[in-house]
This record gives C-alpha cells, structure tokens and sequence, in this order.
C-alpha cells in the first residue's frame, strides 16, 4: 500500500517509524516531513494544511490511504475532502473534530450526556469573563475554546491572574480566533492522564494508559506547552478505572455525537484528571496525543497499517493490540525560550550516538535539513524516546541518549516519569 501521512511533528515522525515495519506498506510519502523522515519515505512540498494540495497529490499519486496527523487540517475538513474524492483517510470527519475545535462544543456534548468534568461558564466577550470570574474565590482555568497549539489553557489560582489571562486571549487575541471565545472552568485537583482510544463509528478499542507532562518547569510549573514528556503505561489507571473511563466517559461522548448524526472514526483521546471523585474530562482531542503517540508506539507489536485500515473500513472488532510489556519514556528536547519566541536554525549534533543505543528511537519534531546537517525549527525539537525493564531503566537510557544531543539552547525537563517512580 501506498501511504500519504500528513504532518511534520514529532507524532508523525512515530507514526511513520511505525508504518515503516509493517510489511503491506510498499511507500511512504509525507507532507511536508521533517529531518527525521527523509530515511522512511520522501517528503513532498505540501504544507499540512493545504486540502487541496493534498487531495491533488494523493490523486496524482494514487494514494491507497491517507493518515492525517496534526488538528488543524482535522478541524479544517481535511478528511471529508479526501473522502469527497473517493480516497480512504485515517481520522474523524470536520464535524467529529469539533470535539477538539471547539472546547465550548465539546462542553455542551458533556453536560447533555452528563460526562464527569469541571463546572464552566461559556463566554463571548472579556466584559462577561472577567465579571464573572471576579466573583470567585478559587482557582480557575481558562481556555480559549479554538486550537492554540497546546498553550491556549492558563491554571489560576488568583482570580487577577485569570483576568489577566482572559485580556490577554480576548482582547490582545494572542491565540488570534482561538480566543472569539472562552472556557472558564473550576480548577480540579488530581493527577493527569491521557487515554486514547481507536474509533471506527461502532467500536471503541482503549490503547494503554500514558501520562504527559504539559509545564514548561520541573515539579509543573510555569506555562503549558504542547507536552514536555510522557511516558506509558501509568499505574494510575487499573483495568476497573479504565472500564469506568470507557462507560462513563467514551461511550456517552460518542453516543453524543451520533445524537447529533455525527459518526466519530479515527483517534479519540480524552484528557483526565483523576479527581478524589473519579475521572473528569480536561479536554477531548481527535488525533493521536504527541508526545503521548511516541511511548505508546515503541511498545505497540501489532502492525499499525492493518490497525488504521480497520479503523477506516469500519473492521476495528477483529483488531486485537498486542504491547511490549516494557515501559517507556520520550523526553521532549525544546528551542530555549520555548513556548514563547525562540530561535530557529541551531545547528544539532549527536543524533546518530543517541539513535544507536539500543531501545532509543530519537523522534523529531521540529527540524528541517540544511544542506548534509540537521537544524531546528521548532519550540519542540525531539522526542527522544527509550524502552526499560522498569520506569526507573527507561528514564536513564532515555536521558543517557539526551545527554549526547547538543544544539544552542536545548532544553528539556528532567523529571518525566519522577512521581511514578516514587514508592
């Protein structure tokens, strides 16, 4: 099969890793790719968001089944583009993607089904926002109900702090459209995980357990980010929690949508917080979580071209995922100043040492070639990634490999996976 993967980030270079060992692929083209793609397949000049640029080069190309990465294009409609003109494509429709579009969506979707998450108040302008948010007394999040990238959601615990926030997404539209409207919702207190399911519109097959690190800071501290780390599994879900996770949550979700005519294929993943009273959902999300994707794959053993066909042929009843039992962990190395301006360009080293240490996969996110050397561009450079007999293993390989990658300025957090690795 010829396969077309739209996107340029670290998730998609997982993917691809991925797609690469399954032996009914024949080639790999990507749009636009990155550095880290050019030995799994060609990268074509086809921006991730273009629909047509890429309904136009899977038809040139006669492209057996197109899998689209990133949100935006989800949002946009890409899928039913493809779809449109008679191509198979991995992911939900623009209707099931507003699931992620569109925050204030997918908290209606919510309350209709009563699906356990924090209270919230929808708003259209700062005047509403801030009155409202004046009179509280708690802590409060607030989320721009568009996409902004990850870094649209700021956690208060000052109510000044969230009127800041709101002014910063209403009024000076530093997430331009993304902030037309917001999501001011309790501040819930638990730990975070990310489950992600495989949805075909009749079944829902629950991946493993991962959890990722949003903050910038060591100890979570400082301004979301897209992710800094994850690592999978956690031992914060058991199989009770992740049966009550699929009834009490994915179930009613996805009934929801067929209420409303709308049939939900592709990836689903539900942000939790586990609270004192159970899971409550912090976001939905209609693709694959990066970096979330990049542990998940290094310890998925079935085939993932056969999975993603029969997510799309509507087959995903006879798919059964079979997982390294190993843990792992991916360690997200950023551009300094990351998530605010940083600078693109930096010439990085080290990546063939880290590649070849044994169960290290080095994932990139935000590089692009320059003549025969790799350079940055992007607030998320790599997801080095690293498979262990425990956690603790894991976490050392994966940091050894980081420890031999060099560019001007490279961050990264070196606490992924700590509080799991507490007694």
């Amino acid at each position: 099969m010829k396969v077309l993967l739209v996107g340029g980030g670290g998730r998609e270079h997982a993917l691809a890793w991925k797609l690469a060992r399954s032996p009914g692929l024949t080639r790999m083209y990507f749009a636009p790719g990155n550095a880290g793609l050019d030995d799994l397949g060609d990268c074509v000049p086809v921006q991730a968001e273009d629909i047509a640029g890429v309904v136009g080069f899977a038809r040139q190309e006669k492209i057996d089944l197109v899998i689209v990465g990133p949100e935006d294009p989800l949002c946009a409609g890409m899928v039913d583009a493809l779809q449109a003109a008679g191509i198979r494509a991995f992911g939900p429709s623009q209707a099931a993607a507003r699931l992620e579009g569109d925050k204030a969506f997918a908290k209606e979707m919510m309350r209709q089904r009563s699906v356990p998450t924090g209270e919230a108040r929808i708003f259209t302008t700062f005047r509403d926002a801030k009155v409202y948010v004046a009179s509280r007394e708690g802590g409060v999040v607030v989320k721009a109900a568009g996409l902004a990238k990850g870094k649209g959601v700021a956690v208060c615990d000052d109510p000044a702090d969230a009127i800041l926030a709101l002014e910063n997404i209403m009024v000076n539209r530093i997430y331009g459209a993304a902030g037309d409207k917001v999501v001011v919702e309790e501040k819930l207190v638990g730990p975070e995980v990310s489950i992600l399911a495989l949805v075909d519109g009749n079944t829902i097959y629950v991946m493993d357990s991962a959890q990722d690190h949003k903050p910038i800071g060591e100890g979570d501290t400082g301004p979301n980010t897209g992710g800094m780390g994850a690592y999978s599994p956690t031992r914060l879900v058991n199989d009770r929690s992740m049966r009550q996770i699929e009834s009490e949550i994915l179930v009613p979700i996805m009934d929801a949508l067929r209420s409303e005519g709308v049939s939900y294929k592709g990836v689903l993943y539900a942000g939790l917080m586990l609270t004192a009273a159970g899971p409550k959902v912090l976001e939905f999300n209609c693709r694959f979580g990066d970096p979330e994707i990049q542990p998940l794959l290094m310890r998925l053993k079935t085939d993932l071209l056969e999975v993603c066909m029969a997510v799309v042929e509507g087959k995903l009843d006879s798919v059964s995922l079979e997982w390294d039992p190993r843990p792992a962990i991916c360690v997200v190395m950023s551009s300094g100043g990351y998530p605010g301006d940083y600078q693109p360009g930096k010439p990085i080293t080290g990546l063939a040492e880290a590649g070849a240490m044994e169960d290290v996969v080095v994932f990139h996110a935000g590089t692009q070639s320059r003549g025969h050397q790799v350079v940055t561009a992007g607030g998320r450079v790599l997801g080095v990634t690293a498979l262990g007999d425990t956690l603790e293993d894991a976490a050392r390989r994966c940091y050894a490999a980081v420890d031999k990658i060099h560019f001007e300025g490279a961050y990264c957090r070196r606490d992924i996976g700590a509080k799991a690795m507490k007694p």
